[in-house]
């Protein structure tokens, strides 16, 4: 009885993410060829965006200074403590910066369209929307991942310059290094690829969660008990395809030897 539910739960699950790439594929075609709700789009901009400043950096920080703590110890001992800044740049910029922040989005930003989208769907506003033809795509889903993969990137920097702000407060104050060694080592560490990777991986991650926690919310039913199923399984499938697609982003970015050390 329990593995025939689990089955059949899996299988859900597939036909929903097989809708979810249907949706984005539909997001694209209506992109080029449909008009964008400005006002729906502004409005969901300022949503992800400024609402979820706060919290992005107050984690980025954290992280920053977490980190420095845990790398700097090791790499005095070995006399690299002039390198602590450039790691620190290097692990923000590439992969810290981008997923955390995407992470924080996913939670906060991919539950609420999950919901309120899903809300939508069994109080039977979605098909309100349609008898007066407004299709639901480019009224709902398309601000969202425009706003999502705008705010994104925009958010990810700043939580690098946050996080890098916090390492460097922890590098001068607990352990001596002079802020003109650290800023030096993360100048010649970082080049303009590791910044521009985390502008591409962010938009990838805010296109995700936008779609993901949209088509959840399309695809909702069993009314209040079916929305906060459908908010947990869009979050949960959210953060899996950000972790995945991370991956192959990272491998397609940076594969091969490097030389980080030499600053290329």
């Amino acid at each position: 009885m329990t593995q025939a539910i689990q089955t059949s739960s899996i299988k859900q699950w597939l036909r929903r993410l097989a809708a979810a790439a249907l949706l984005g594929g539909q997001v694209l075609i209506h992109i080029l060829s449909r008009p964008i709700h400005r006002r729906n789009t502004v409005e969901q901009m300022a949503a992800v965006g400024p609402e979820s400043l706060l919290i992005a950096l107050l984690t980025a920080s954290f992280v920053g200074m977490v980190f420095t703590i845990q790398v700097t110890r090791e790499f005095l001992a070995f006399g690299a403590g002039t390198a602590v800044g450039g790691v620190l740049a290097l692990t923000l910029a590439r992969e810290l910066a981008p997923v955390l922040t995407a992470v924080i989005l996913a939670g906060r930003v991919g539950s609420a369209f999950a919901a309120e989208i899903g809300t939508m769907q069994v109080t039977e506003q979605i098909d309100a929307l349609q008898m007066l033809k407004t299709d639901p795509i480019d009224y709902l889903v398309i601000p969202r991942v425009i706003a999502c993969s705008l705010m994104l990137p925009l958010l990810t920097i700043l939580s690098f310059i946050t996080g890098m702000t916090g390492g460097l407060l922890i590098a001068s104050n607990l352990y001596g290094i002079t802020s003109s060694i650290f800023l030096d080592s993360a100048k010649n560490f970082l080049t303009p690829w590791d910044l521009t990777s985390a502008l591409i991986k962010a938009f990838v991650f805010g296109v995700l969660i936008a779609i993901i926690g949209s088509s959840w919310g399309l695809t909702t039913t069993g009314g209040a008990k079916g929305v906060g199923q459908s908010t947990t399984t869009a979050v949960v499938t959210a953060l899996m395809t950000i972790f995945i697609s991370n991956f192959f982003l990272s491998w397609l970015m940076f594969q091969g030897t490097g030389s980080a050390s030499l600053g290329v």
